[in-house]
């Protein structure tokens, strides 16, 4: 039984009693009744109460005339966002900067929520980032839908030229499934090899470089850099990938809308 999180404590302690019974009646009774809802559960719950409360506040602070910092940030982010759908998916992109937008900041929160003592990294689970890529599978065919309608998508998927159709449609498939493979497993593989890089340069430096180099300045001085660069590393493959979880989501979009296959 892995250790609980504070926040996951206060989660269980409240709703505990309702979700048991609830999973029980899907047929996914939790192995502890008494904690049904894991950390990464309640760090996704997490972010997104961080997320509604830091809209919540940008609500109230809105001013054309004098925009706070906070505002600033939020621009910068819709801004990229928008900059980089008309640059992948072209005319009318504006309806999906808002999904992309929201996408890339939840998973970029998710990857750098570990950093901070007494929280985890719920993307280093397998489970969160299978999530996140079926959001996305579903939006972008849904999307597809909605252009060119459930034959025409069909259509679309099937190829330029109906005499290719028979292999056209099959790999196309195998290939929209590869990406729900692709986006989780990159995403979970790079955030758990993260999280555990921070945690053996963060633990065991101490007493290794001090017990390696039995020298009065070197030894902390390593002791001290390791984990900085390390935390770095991981903040900046945090961003990177979250930047990826909009990138190909933007260009799946562009694929499935776009007139020509």
């Amino acid at each position: 039984m892995e250790h609980q999180l504070w926040f996951t404590a206060i989660l269980n302690k409240l709703l505990g009693s309702a979700v048991t019974p609830l999973l029980a009646k899907i047929g996914r009774a939790p192995a502890d009744p008494v904690h049904p809802i894991p950390n990464y559960v309640a760090m996704e719950i997490f972010v997104i109460l961080l997320m509604l409360a830091g809209m919540v506040i940008l609500r109230r602070q809105l001013s054309v005339e004098n925009p706070g910092k906070f505002q600033h940030i939020a621009e910068v982010v819709v801004g990229f966002t928008r900059d980089m759908c008309e640059e992948i998916i072209g005319h009318g992109s504006g309806r999906y900067v808002a999904m992309l937008a929201t996408l890339g900041i939840f998973v970029g929160l998710c990857n750098v929520l570990g950093m901070i003592p007494t929280l985890q990294t719920p993307t280093a689970h397998i489970q969160v980032t299978l999530g996140c890529a079926v959001a996305v599978f579903l939006y972008y065919n849904f999307q597809g839908i909605r252009q060119h309608g459930v034959i025409g998508y069909l259509k679309h998927l099937s190829g330029p030229m109906l005499a290719i159709a028979v292999v056209m449609f099959p790999i196309e498939i195998i290939g929209n499934l590869g990406r729900l493979l692709s986006l989780s497993v990159r995403l979970y593989a790079n955030m758990m090899v993260g999280d555990l890089l921070e945690w053996v340069f963060s633990n065991p430096v101490p007493v290794a470089m001090s017990a390696a180099f039995h020298m009065a300045f070197l030894g902390p001085v390593i002791t001290i850099l390791a984990p900085v660069v390390f935390m770095a590393l991981h903040l900046f493959v945090s961003l990177l990938q979250a930047y990826i979880f909009m990138l190909l989501p933007a260009v799946y979009i562009g694929m499935a809308i776009s007139e020509e296959h």
